[in-house]
């Protein structure tokens, strides 16, 4: 029996047979085709193709070279191979658009988008009694890439659940700040590398540096990236949780350390997105509210806060409809 190649072997293997500068589905095209890698069922072997391409580029590697057309995507060829590839097709007035070879893999390498994750979180953080909304950093006042290190993708609040009213209004006279916990959250789709998990987590560090509790999330992390991850949260405190298509079976992989609440961010946050301000302000409602309103409050967050699953066939069918892999 044939020994499948590694994927690094088989993306290199490919070039090499394609010559021309080829964008990553046509990679995984000729992969297949030839049947130099097996990709396991679930997985998304377009992005991960894009992202072992990137990593030649990020490392330095001498082997591979790209360029970047007028399309903004970015085509890849073997140095070895520089001297036979035509002039014009090295500029810019050659492009070949990508086209997947058979219907099975094209169901494969679609993506979803990152923000049709939010949903799967939302219902794993209402299992949790946490309310969650997702802030839209493209609707802040001064819209600029920075806002990507400012704005977590989603928040959440947890209410300190104590049973007797009396109990209660004890804590709130003692420190209102004691009754809840504010956490911050940045999504990903995959994290396939150690350049990725480091940009990823350190735009975590960044956004939630006004929370409690910050956490990186993604639906997939690459199986060798465990050690880093673990490094990283013992010295930066950011939680780690690891997203399912189920979102009861999600996985907090390393918890997230305790940080008093940053008055100053919030406020700046306040100040610069109006979702944020609606969301500290909904809060601040549910926990000034009488015994009497209290309810009502709560009912009002609740329908404010991003939308969550009710049953495991609505999930399924969302999953289905957005190209999430539901089996990983």
């Amino acid at each position: 029996m044939k020994k499948l190649m590694t994927i690094k072997e088989a993306i290199l293997k490919s070039l090499e047979d394609l010559i021309i500068p080829v964008y990553n589905v046509e990679v995984l095209n000729h992969m297949v085709e030839r049947k130099y890698y097996e990709f396991l069922k679930g997985k998304t072997p377009a992005s991960t193709i894009s992202a072992q391409l990137g990593d030649y580029i990020r490392s330095g590697d001498s082997r591979v070279k790209r360029i970047k057309k007028s399309n903004g995507i970015y085509y890849y060829y073997l140095t070895k191979n520089e001297q036979q590839i035509e002039v014009e097709i090295l500029n810019d007035e050659y492009t070949t658009p990508p086209t997947v070879i058979n219907e099975e893999i094209k169901i494969k390498a679609k993506v979803y988008e990152e923000r049709d994750l939010h949903k799967l979180l939302s219902s794993f953080l209402k299992n949790t009694e946490t309310f969650s909304k997702t802030i839209f950093h493209e609707q802040s006042n001064g819209k600029d890439s920075n806002q990507i290190w400012t704005h977590p993708d989603m928040v959440g609040i947890k209410f300190l659940n104590l049973q007797t009213k009396a109990s209660q209004n004890f804590l709130k006279s003692i420190n209102r700040v004691d009754t809840f916990k504010l956490s911050s959250y940045e999504l990903k789709r995959e994290i396939n590398s150690d350049s990725e998990l480091k940009k990823a987590y350190f735009q975590a560090v960044s956004n939630s540096s006004w929370a409690n509790y910050g956490f990186l999330v993604a639906f997939e992390f690459s199986d060798n990236l465990h050690e880093e991850m673990s490094r990283l949260n013992q010295s930066f405190g950011i939680g780690i949780i690891e997203l399912n298509a189920n979102p009861y079976q999600s996985k907090i992989l390393f918890p997230a350390i305790y940080r008093d609440l940053d008055f100053k961010t919030i406020d700046k946050l306040c100040k610069i997105n109006r979702e944020f301000e609606n969301f500290i302000e909904q809060t601040e409602k549910l926990l000034t509210a009488s015994e009497k309103y209290i309810t009502g409050a709560e009912k009002e967050l609740n329908e404010f806060c991003d939308k969550y699953f009710s049953n495991d066939s609505e999930i399924e069918k969302y999953c289905k409809d957005k190209n999430i892999p539901f089996e990983k």
